[in-house]
């Protein structure tokens, strides 16, 4: 979770959703899945937040224009705009930068990006426990239909080699029969 916070784009989402059926199994605790992907989230904040307080990212030429279109946003929505990002794909890894560059109160900031990060990890936990549910029904079909694809690969496999040496062996037959005459 700190990578995508600190605005490398690491999907989250495969994460927490394999994190949900893990839980569903039993193998971890949902609310400790959630609490360390909220702390990792905001620890990747934070350094993209430190990031967009240098002010260093507005230096190269093709990253100033989007820039400014972010922090236009934040300054039109305030801190308002820290927490809908959260909870919006994309947006919510690179919401930090404009936030630190405008300097928004850093404890709100940490407020808002707690709150909406465990809105997200909670939700995507609970798509993973689903889909952990839905496994149970699937797998068994699943199961029964890769052992079907086996089975007919298997005799695929079987046919084609017997078709093969017949052939070989007709035509090991016709030049013996060339050879004769």
């Amino acid at each position: 979770m700190v990578p995508e916070s600190a605005c490398i784009p690491v999907p989250s989402e495969v994460t927490l959703i394999a994190a949900g059926f893990a839980a569903r199994e039993g193998w971890l605790s949902p609310w400790l899945a959630v609490l360390a992907a909220t702390a990792g989230n905001v620890v990747g904040s934070l350094l993209a937040y430190g990031i967009g307080r240098t002010r260093l990212l507005n230096r190269l030429p093709y990253l100033r224009a989007l820039l400014a279109r972010w922090e236009g946003m934040v300054e039109r929505s305030g801190l308002r705009a820290v927490f809908v990002a959260r909870l919006m794909p994309l947006a919510r890894t690179f919401i930090s930068l404009p936030a630190g560059a405008l300097a928004l109160p850093l404890g709100r900031f940490l407020l808002l990006t707690a709150a909406g990060c465990a809105i997200w990890a909670a939700g995507l936990l609970a798509v993973g426990v689903v889909a952990g549910s839905a496994w149970q029904a699937v797998s068994s079909y699943l199961g029964k239909a890769l052992l079907l694809g086996a089975a007919v690969v298997i005799v695929a496999a079987v046919v084609r080699g017997r078709h093969r040496r017949r052939a070989e062996a007709d035509r090991q037959r016709s030049c013996q029969g060339a050879g004769n005459t």
